[in-house]
C-alpha cells in the first residue's frame, strides 16, 4: 500500500517533469494473470497515455485500482525521465553500474589482486601462536 507521504512525493516529482493530470488520459481495463475470479469480473488495471509525449503505460501489478493507478503514474515519471535525461537517468546509471560489476577483469588488475591477497595471508600468518622451540 502507499501512504499520504509517497503520494506527496509522487506529485512532486511529476510536476519537477512538467506532467499535468490533464495532460494524461486515463482509462480503467480488465486485467489478466493470476488473481481469479477477481481480477476477471473487475476493471482493476490502469492504462495512462501522456498526451504530450505520447508515452503509454499499463499497470495491472496488484488487485487494487487505487494501487494501480500510483504505480502507473510512478512507472510514466521513470519512462519521462529517462526519455528526457537518457545516459544520466537513475536507472541507466544501475544498469551501468551492473555492467561494470560483470566487466571481466584485466590482466594487471587480476595480478594486483592477487599481489593483495598474498599480502594479507602474509600478515594472517603471523597472527599464529608463536612456534614451540
Amino acid at each position: 500500500m502507499f501512504s499520504a507521504q509517497k503520494e506527496l512525493d509522487l506529485r512532486a516529482r511529476m510536476a519537477a517533469l512538467g506532467i499535468r493530470e490533464e495532460d494524461i488520459a486515463e482509462k480503467f481495463i480488465r486485467a489478466s494473470g493470476p488473481g481469479g475470479q477477481k481480477v476477471n469480473k473487475t476493471s482493476s488495471a490502469v492504462y495512462l497515455l501522456h498526451k504530450p509525449s505520447g508515452i503509454e503505460v499499463k499497470c495491472a501489478r496488484e488487485r487494487s485500482q487505487a494501487l494501480n493507478r500510483f504505480l502507473a503514474r510512478r512507472l510514466l515519471c521513470e519512462r519521462l525521465d529517462a526519455r528526457q535525461r537518457g545516459a544520466a537517468s537513475e536507472k541507466q546509471q544501475a544498469i551501468e553500474r551492473i555492467r561494470r560489476r560483470k566487466r571481466q577483469k584485466s590482466r594487471r588488475q587480476k595480478l594486483r589482486m592477487v599481489a593483495d591477497k598474498r599480502h594479507r595471508a602474509g600478515i594472517k600468518a603471523l597472527r599464529g601462536a608463536p612456534a614451540a622451540d
